[in-house]
């Protein structure tokens, strides 16, 4: 658990979240990709960094608190020895225009993994009993609410979650 959550998070360079998905669900095969969308929802409104409260529901999951402790630790300990080596470096660093522009293409290039893990995790609301034109509206809405207007994300997830919960449970009692 410590030794896969540790690669993960050595692999996750601008967003750890489609690194979580490839290991979890396509190698490992710990989770099918309904759980990692449903798991990742509850680990987005606990407070905390998404995929660390991930790793602790994982790894909770499968060994209990010891999974979970294994698994956090392995989120966090390679992760903050590397920021801590360079933030060390960073004044040294900072003023060379290959590590500016290194950093500019990292960005986009998150941004492009972000969008394929968003691309993937679609497929995993197949059995949704909100329909697909009903989750991708509500995907639309949440990136829109967040992303155009700045609303900010606690209310976005209070407001459209409650609303999509509301709507999925009226769909499964009717």
């Amino acid at each position: 658990m410590f030794r896969v959550f540790t690669r993960l998070a050595l692999q996750g360079f601008g967003g750890v979240l489609p690194v979580a998905q490839r290991m979890l669900v396509e190698r490992q095969r710990w989770l099918s990709p309904v759980q990692f969308v449903e798991l990742l929802a509850v680990a987005q409104i606990l407070p905390g960094p998404n995929v660390v409260n991930l790793s602790l529901i994982v790894g909770d999951r499968f060994f209990g608190w010891r999974g979970a402790l294994a698994a956090m630790g392995g989120m966090l300990l390679a992760p903050l020895a590397v920021v801590l080596a360079l933030a060390a470096l960073a004044s040294q660093l900072q003023s060379m225009p290959a590590v500016a522009g290194a950093l500019r293409g990292m960005g986009v290039v998150a941004a492009g993994l972000v969008a394929a893990t968003a691309w993937k995790l679609a497929g995993g609301l197949k059995g949704n009993p909100l329909g697909w034109p009903a989750c991708a509206a509500f995907g639309v809405l949440a990136a829109v609410t967040v992303g155009v207007l700045r609303w900010p994300l606690p209310w976005v997830l209070l407001l459209l979650g409650s609303a999509a919960t509301a709507a999925a449970w009226w769909r499964i009692r009717s």
